[in-house]
């Protein structure tokens, strides 16, 4: 035993040219990746030749090479030779015997390792294929499900027919359809169920599938069901092949074209009329219109249109199930009055539309329209309430060969707008001479804002004149718009016209800028004698929440006094603010800006709104002053005087515009005014240049 063990270390001794190292080489194996697998097996190969069970030990050895991968076929051959030849070289030959049996050891682990782990590969292999199978078959089991409930489900009739023409299944939806029993039809020849002029050209269809250069084919087919009622039906044929391409069943899917139709039909109505009411929708409305304005229409037409007024108040006070039996009311009563001589449609949600080819004439029209406007005031009782509508309508009539449907339109609209303008509850007809100065107008007011960015804008003034002396006490700024094309817009006009866009504000501020400039300017030239500055002072720009801070700010930036600086407030303005805008005009009285109350028509000034709003003058303009006139009526006269009488009992200054006379202003000043303006001190008005030439020459 003694020798054995000297033998065995000095057989395994591990140097830098060691056992382990020259056995990795020998395996063709990277020493740092399997020295630790290796390190292990020559532990045990070193504990085989020193037991007497080395074979067993041996055994260990050989499965080990297994296990750590070393199952190359060359593997277990050179660990043979080089364990063979290694020890050989250093056992002695008597214990031969011993060495013998540690190397069949081995070979017979590296056999019996080896072959277990093929069978446990084949056995997972058999079973990932046999897994992969039943996956399959599960797959295809539940792709035929599918395709058997869809099959059987469907909506469409379908059939699977042989290459013979045989019916070979169908569905339920192809009974329906040709009203067979399962028997009748499971079997039938395919071409049976065609019309006899038919069947030549289901036979085409097929040859064509036969050929591949279609995969599918749709025609539109006749076929007879078992009553010998005859249909129309369309058909799409399939051809089906197999794995290596040849043809094995023909599929066929049929569908009623009549139900098709019907369908159609449907969806066409829907999309061409209103459900709520029935009647046409604005599409229809709107192809009628287009028909009727081709060379084949009528040669005039009465296009009408009527609009529910305030009819959000139904819905909002009653609800939109009400507000809809309303709108069928509304319906009704067009039908009755429109239904044999109109076509009728609801061309919005509270509009509805008539368009009559060839009138007898506009008065017929009207006729119509005010009798349905009458139906329509009739209430519709919901409970104990009496529902009633008015409607405001517009009229146009004209020639309808080569007119623009798109035209007509916009010229009703317009039209319908007048009537609402005018106060609602009323027919309007069109009027193409007012169309073209309110389109012209609006064409104006569309363009005010690219006006102000080109600099077409300026501010005049107008002189205010002390009644006692002529001495110029005042100028009021006035916004001009130098138009390229339509010359020069007064203040006036660019009141309205900026109201239509919302540019009223922003107009006013920029005139206001304009204004406390030039008449900084003044000041710092004049002095003294600059007069004092006047605009108008609007409700809309009294409801920014900025006015204090946007004001002081253009008096600082221009150096004009607080007190230099007065505003001019239309008599509906105080009606028109609440307290904190109420508030906001007192602050800047506070700070030296001076209010003025503009009597337009000389109505009843509204004293208790008048307590909130900070006044330093009234002015009077209109009737308080041609009451005056020479001449005037006595009635006007009398109603003027009581005015300016009850006005001086304010204790601030009173003034006029719009004098005219001298005759007027003795009378004026006699009555208490102290400033006035008008056609009596000159109709043109000064540019800023011209106000300072004036003050330098005085």
């Amino acid at each position: 035993m003694v020798d054995q063990a000297g033998v065995a270390r000095g057989a395994f001794a591990r140097d830098g040219d060691g056992f382990v190292r020259e056995w990795a080489a020998v395996l063709g194996s990277d020493l740092l990746e399997n020295q630790v697998a290796l390190n292990g097996l020559a532990d045990r190969l070193h504990t085989a030749l020193m037991t007497d069970q080395a074979t067993a030990q041996a055994q260990e050895v050989g499965r080990g090479l297994v296990e750590h991968g070393f199952t190359s076929p060359s593997a277990l051959e050179r660990t043979l030779a080089f364990v063979g030849e290694h020890l050989l070289e250093t056992f002695p030959a008597k214990h031969t015997n011993r060495l013998m049996a540690v190397l069949g050891g081995i070979a017979a682990g590296y056999s019996e390792a080896l072959r277990e782990r093929t069978l446990d590969q084949q056995e997972r292999s058999r079973s990932q294929v046999v897994q992969t199978i039943r996956d399959t078959e599960a797959a295809l089991r539940a792709s035929e499900a599918k395709f058997r409930a869809v099959f059987r489900t469907a909506a469409v009739g379908i059939a699977v027919i042989g290459l013979d023409s045989e019916v070979l299944d169908f569905n339920d939806a192809l009974l329906a359809l040709l009203d067979y029993r399962p028997e009748q039809l499971a079997g039938r020849d395919a071409r049976d169920l065609m019309h006899p002029d038919d069947r030549d050209s289901v036979d085409e269809v097929t040859a064509v599938l036969a050929t591949g250069v279609r995969d599918h084919v749709r025609a539109e087919k006749r076929m007879v069901r078992a009553d010998g009622e005859v249909i129309d039906v369309l058909i799409a044929v399939s051809l089906v092949r197999d794995d290596a391409g040849a043809p094995v069943y023909h599929v066929a899917m049929v569908e009623n074209l009549d139900e098709v139709r019907a369908l159609q039909s449907q969806l066409l109505r829907q999309s061409l009329n209103d459900v709520q009411t029935g009647l046409a929708n604005r599409m229809q409305f709107l192809g009628w219109l287009e028909g009727a304005v081709g060379s084949k229409g009528p040669g005039t037409l009465a296009l009408v249109v009527f609009d529910i007024d305030g009819f959000r108040v139904v819905n909002d006070a009653f609800g939109h199930d009400v507000g809809d039996r309303v709108l069928n009311v509304v319906a009704g009563h067009l039908r009755e009055v429109f239904g044999g001589v109109g076509q009728l449609a609801r061309i919005g949600p509270d509009e509805f539309g008539v368009l009559v080819p060839d009138p007898v004439d506009i008065a017929t029209v009207v006729t119509l329209a005010e009798e349905a406007v009458e139906l329509l005031a009739e209430p519709v009782w919901v409970g104990d309430s009496g529902i009633g509508v008015t409607a405001s309508v517009g009229i146009v009539v004209q020639a309808a060969r080569g007119a623009d449907a798109t035209e007509l339109m916009r010229c009703a609209d317009v039209t319908l707008r007048w009537a609402k303008d005018d106060g609602k509850a009323r027919w309007a007809l069109y009027d193409k001479a007012r169309d073209d100065r309110e389109r012209r107008r609006l064409m104006l007011a569309a363009s005010v804002s690219g006006g102000l960015e080109q600099g077409d804008f300026r501010v005049d003034y107008e002189p205010v004149r002390s009644l006692a002396d002529g001495s110029l006490i005042a100028v009021e700024a006035r916004l001009g718009w130098d138009h390229p094309t339509e010359g020069y817009l007064d203040p006036a006009s660019l009141a309205s016209l900026s109201a239509c866009t919302g540019m009223a504000a922003r107009l006013g501020w920029w005139a206001m800028e304009q204004a406390c400039h030039h008449a900084g300017a003044w000041y710092r030239r004049f002095g003294s004698a600059t007069p004092v500055l006047t605009m108008d002072l609007t409700a809309r720009q009294c409801q920014e929440p900025e006015l204090v801070a946007e004001v002081r700010r253009l008096l600082r930036e221009s150096g004009l006094p607080a007190s230099m600086l007065r505003f001019e407030l239309g008599e509906q303005l105080p009606a028109l603010i609440n307290e904190d805008q109420a508030e906001e005009l007192a602050i800047l009285a506070e700070h030296g800006v001076r209010f003025v109350l503009d009597q337009m028509g000389g109505g009843n000034i509204p004293v208790d709104k008048l307590r909130q709003v900070p006044l330093h003058g009234v002015k009077f303009q209109g009737s308080p002053v041609r009451g005056l006139a020479e001449g005037a009526n006595r009635l006007d006269e009398s109603a003027a005087v009581a005015l300016l009488t009850w006005a001086r009992t304010l204790g601030i200054p009173l003034y006029a515009a719009g004098v005219r006379t001298e005759f007027e202003a003795r009378r004026l000043r006699e009555l208490g005014v102290t400033g006035a303006q008008g056609p009596l001190f000159g109709t043109a008005l000064w540019s800023a240049d011209e106000v300072a030439g004036v003050l330098g020459k005085s």
